[in-house]
């Protein structure tokens, strides 16, 4: 009796003695006992035919012989109780392998080692809470990973979300060189003379403004300062005590029932803006942005408020913070500022992204058309620039409304780190049209940046995980000059010659 259980026991126990276990983690997939459970008995078959016959000559051979490939489970008890065995053949190539590689690795040279005291200093580059989120690596990651590893591969620092103004390029370049202080000096120059040349500012700003005058350049090229320099002074006066004059008319209506819905959709989308970065999680910051977005939709009631204009404020807000703040600016805490700087900061903000939604009302207009005609715009640019891009989305059945609405609903601001949309903006604001217009060159240059990437994708879902995170978080001014050309190349293309890309 003990003897037949003992052998009934290791029939159905999947665990044989000796038996090859599933290795989770390994460089091959795990075995999966209930799949190779018929293996012993084919592979007696095999041996027994000639190794030419190996290969199903027809259809019907080879359903004869995976006929059993789905049928787990059926006969458990008497599949398991099979030896789990590997091929001799894999087993020898991959013995092979092994032996080729640990050689290599020996006939390498060594590089020289590192001191143990400076593997921690290499490893962890982090400059703010925001960059904790994003990595969450350990201290002690660097003593544990593989030192060649950390030779072969040399790690880059991860920037900030938005950074400290000055230090935006990801390639680690000295933030000011000769180059920079040459046209900061010129940038000087154009914003002290008595009336500003508009035109030469933006021929200027095209290729980015200097933080430290981007704040007057912005307004400037917003069309909220004017260009005469004895004006400004009570011009900022007058829009500020006019912003705050509708603060009292009308934010305290946000309770009435017909604006309930729309005050209410703004104060939940405060907190999604940016959630990693502290600065626009303090109370008062969120504060002034439910002012902000209250106040427009009131006195837009075209389009009211819509999703995704909450995240059209943050761009000037930095960029107008920084005029008042040396440090960090992610981090920084709002409530060291003075109220009447508190009080400017909101004000501008709000009229720079008036001047901004003025452009391109129509996106955020009922059914959103100027953003349906955008994207079809994309489409058909698209198929004439990549053809083959463009293909694989038909193939695949992806519709370029199911990741371009965010694209242009939110002017890329969702795909690039906030350092990059201030830069790209400068750019934006220089160019005739550029929230508008020249936006859909750069979504057509964006989306070919990623050709590569595209095209290895081979299902639906793939291709939209993809699309709907796109790895830029390392970018810098560097990737952005990039895209900014190859945008505005496709402009001096298509641009005048619109039957270029229509069918």
């Amino acid at each position: 009796m003990a003897a037949e259980s003992s052998k009934q026991f290791w029939k159905r126990s999947a665990k044989l003695p000796g038996s090859i276990q599933p290795v989770y983690g390994a460089q091959h997939p795990p075995l999966d006992p209930r799949l190779t459970k018929n293996f012993v008995k084919e592979r007696s078959k095999i041996h027994a035919l000639p190794m030419k016959n190996k290969k199903a000559s027809s259809f019907h051979e080879f359903a004869r012989d995976t006929s059993d490939a789905w049928d787990i489970g059926d006969d458990e008890e008497e599949g398991l109780s099979s030896f789990q065995t590997l091929n001799s053949k894999v087993a020898k190539a991959t013995a092979v392998q092994v032996l080729e590689n640990h050689s290599r690795l020996r006939v390498k040279p060594e590089r020289p080692q590192a001191p143990l005291s400076e593997a921690p200093t290499n490893c962890k580059v982090i400059k703010s809470s925001s960059d904790a989120q994003l990595s969450k690596m350990p201290e002690d990651a660097c003593m544990r990973n593989p030192l060649h590893k950390q030779q072969s591969l040399p790690l880059r620092p991860i920037i900030p979300l938005v950074a400290r103004i000055s230090d935006q390029n990801a390639s680690g370049a000295p933030p000011m060189t000769v180059r920079e202080k040459t046209r900061l000096e010129k940038f000087r120059q154009l914003l002290s003379s008595q009336n500003t040349d508009l035109d030469e500012l933006r021929k200027c700003s095209w290729p980015g403004v200097p933080r430290e005058v981007r704040p007057v350049t912005w307004r400037l090229l917003s069309g909220y300062l004017p260009a005469n320099m004895e004006r400004r002074k009570l011009t900022l006066q007058r829009k500020r005590e006019e912003y705050f004059g509708f603060i009292e008319q009308y934010y305290d209506s946000r309770n009435e029932e017909h604006h309930q819905d729309t005050y209410r959709q703004i104060h939940i989308d405060i907190p999604r803006t940016n959630p990693l970065i502290p600065l626009f999680q303090q109370p008062l910051v969120q504060e002034i942005f439910e002012r902000i977005l209250f106040i427009w939709a009131i006195r837009h009631p075209a389009s009211g408020y819509v999703q995704g204009i909450n995240d059209l404020v943050t761009p000037f807000f930095v960029v107008f913070l920084s005029e008042y703040v040396e440090e960090d600016v992610e981090n920084f805490d709002v409530r060291n500022l003075s109220q009447d700087v508190m009080r400017s900061i909101e004000a501008d903000s709000f009229w720079c992204m008036s001047k901004l939604l003025d452009g391109i009302q129509d996106n955020y207009t009922f059914a959103q058309p100027g953003i349906q005609k955008k994207v079809k715009a994309l489409e058909e640019l698209v198929s004439r620039i990549d053809e083959q891009v463009h293909n694989h989305f038909r193939e695949y059945e992806v519709e370029y409304l199911q990741f371009a609405f965010r694209w242009m609903n939110n002017l890329l601001m969702r795909e690039l780190p906030l350092r990059c949309t201030i830069r790209l903006w400068d750019t934006y604001q220089s160019e005739p049209e550029g929230f508008s217009h020249f936006h859909l060159y750069v979504c057509a240059a964006f989306l070919i940046k990623w050709r590569k990437e595209i095209l290895d994708e081979k299902d639906f879902q793939g291709l939209l995980m993809l699309l709907q995170n796109l790895p830029t978080i390392h970018w810098g001014n560097e990737e952005i000059g990039l895209l900014l050309a190859e945008a505005y190349r496709l402009k001096y293309m298509f641009a005048d010659a619109p039957n270029h890309y229509r069918r």
